[in-house]
C-alpha cells in the first residue's frame, strides 16, 4: 500500500467520525472549564486549576481521537490480555497497594502511582464482549456462557469492593450486567437477579458495608442526622441546588459557591454550581447533552454488524451514563456519596481519561460498523 493510500484511508476514518457526538463533548470540556472557574475564583490555592483542567481536557481529547482510530479488531484482540492484565494489576493492589484516604487502591511504580480499578472499567467490558461475541455468532448464549461472565464480573468486583471502593465495584457490577442483558439474557433470569439483590440489601447493609458507607446511606436517607457532620454536604448541595431557582443566580453569582459552602465543590459536588448558577434550565441543558451523547451511543450501536462492536459500544455507553447519573443522584441526595465525578465538568484526570476510552470506543465501532469479526472477533 502506497503512502497515498494510507493517508487517504485515514482521512477517510476522520471524516466518518461520529462528529455531532464528538462536539457535544467537546461543548461539555469547554463548560467544565468555564464553570471550574467560577468554582474556584474565591480560593488562592485552587487558581490553577481551570487551567491545568482545560490542559487535560485536551490532552484527553487527543487520547480520545487516538485509541478511536484504532482498528476494531485490534480491540477485540487485546480485549483477554487487558482484562487478565488488569485483575493481575488488581490482585497486586491486595499484596503491596499504597493507601490513601483511607483506601488501598493504587500501585506505586517507581514515581508513578496508578490505579488499577480504573483499568478494569474499560478492560471487563471489552473482555465480556469478545466473550459474547464468540458464543453469539453460533446462535443464543446458553446458560453456562451466562455463568461464566458472571465469574469474569465478580472477580474484579470483589477485588476493587475489598479495597473499599464502592463507586467503582458498583460500575463494574453494572457495566458487567448491561453487556449480560444486551447479549441475551432471559428477562426472568433479570427480574430473579434483581429480586435476589432486593432481598439481600438488609444483610449486605448489616454485614457486608463498612461502618462509613452505612452512614453514607443513612446520611442519603436523611441528612439532618447529622447537620454539621456527615450531612453538612449533602445539605449544603441542596440548598445551593434549590437556591438557582429557574435560570439561576448568573455566572459567579452563587452564593453558596462563591462563599465555600461546600466541599468538593471543584470535584465530585461541582453539579451544585451549575444548578445554583445556572438554575434548573442550566442543569437540564447539561443533562440533555449527556443523554444526547448516550443516544448517539446507543444507536451507534445498533447499527453495527458484528456482536462484539455492538456489545462494546453498548457497555460503554453505560459505563458513561453511570458517571454522569450517579454522580447528579449524589449530588441531589437520591443516592449516597461514593466519590464518583462528574465527566468531563469534575476537577481530575483519571476519570476523564476512562470516560474518553469508552467514547473512543463508540467511535471506533462507528468506524468499523459495517465490518465481520469471526468466531475470534478479528477482521
Amino acid at each position: 500500500m502506497s503512502y497515498s493510500q494510507t493517508n487517504d484511508d485515514i482521512l477517510s476514518r476522520i471524516a466518518r467520525l461520529p462528529w455531532i457526538m464528538i462536539l457535544i463533548v467537546f461543548g461539555l470540556g469547554v463548560f467544565g472549564v468555564a464553570v471550574l472557574y467560577s468554582a474556584t475564583i474565591t480560593n488562592p490555592t485552587e487558581s490553577s486549576l481551570p487551567a491545568v483542567h482545560a490542559v487535560r481536557v485536551g490532552v484527553a481529547l487527543a487520547f480520545m481521537f487516538a485509541l478511536a482510530m484504532t482498528p476494531l479488531g485490534l480491540w477485540s484482540a487485546i480485549a483477554y490480555s487487558a482484562y487478565l492484565g488488569a485483575l493481575i494489576l488488581l490482585i497486586g493492589v491486595e499484596v503491596a497497594g499504597v493507601t490513601g484516604g483511607g483506601a488501598q487502591r493504587w500501585l506505586q511504580v517507581g514515581p508513578i502511582r496508578v490505579q488499577p480499578s480504573e483499568f478494569m472499567k474499560l478492560a471487563l467490558l471489552l473482555a465480556l464482549a469478545r466473550f459474547y461475541h464468540q458464543q453469539l455468532v453460533n446462535g443464543p448464549a446458553k446458560f453456562y456462557h451466562h455463568l461464566i461472565a458472571l465469574v469474569m464480573i465478580l472477580m474484579p468486583v470483589g477485588l476493587v469492593f475489598n479495597q473499599p471502593d464502592l463507586g467503582t465495584a458498583l460500575m463494574l457490577a453494572a457495566t458487567g450486567a448491561a453487556v449480560m442483558f444486551f447479549a441475551g439474557m432471559r428477562y426472568w433470569v433479570i427480574i430473579i437477579g434483581i429480586v435476589a439483590v432486593v432481598l439481600s440489601a438488609p444483610l449486605a447493609y448489616f454485614y457486608v458495608l463498612k461502618d462509613y458507607q452505612r452512614e453514607r446511606v443513612l446520611t442519603a436517607i436523611d441528612p439532618s442526622r447529622d447537620p454539621l457532620g456527615a450531612g453538612y454536604q449533602i445539605q449544603q448541595a441542596e440548598i445551593a441546588i434549590g437556591s438557582g431557582g429557574a435560570q439561576g443566580r448568573g455566572y459567579m453569582k452563587g452564593t453558596q459557591s462563591q462563599l465555600d459552602y461546600i466541599p468538593e465543590q471543584h470535584t465530585d459536588f461541582i453539579f451544585t454550581v451549575i444548578a445554583e448558577e445556572f438554575g434548573f434550565v442550566g442543569a437540564v441543558g447539561l443533562l440533555s447533552a449527556w443523554l444526547l451523547v448516550l443516544a448517539l451511543g446507543f444507536f451507534i450501536a445498533s447499527r453495527c454488524r458484528s456482536y462484539f462492536g455492538y456489545l462494546a459500544a453498548s457497555g460503554a455507553v453505560v459505563t458513561i451514563a453511570f458517571y454522569v447519573f450517579v454522580n447528579i443522584g449524589m449530588v441531589s441526595g437520591l443516592l449516597p456519596v461514593v466519590g464518583v465525578p462528574l465527566p468531563l465538568i469534575s476537577y481530575g484526570g483519571t476519570a476523564m481519561l476512562t470516560v474518553m476510552a469508552a467514547l473512543a470506543v463508540i467511535c471506533a465501532v462507528n468506524l468499523d460498523r459495517d465490518r465481520h469479526l469471526n468466531i475470534n472477533g478479528i477482521f
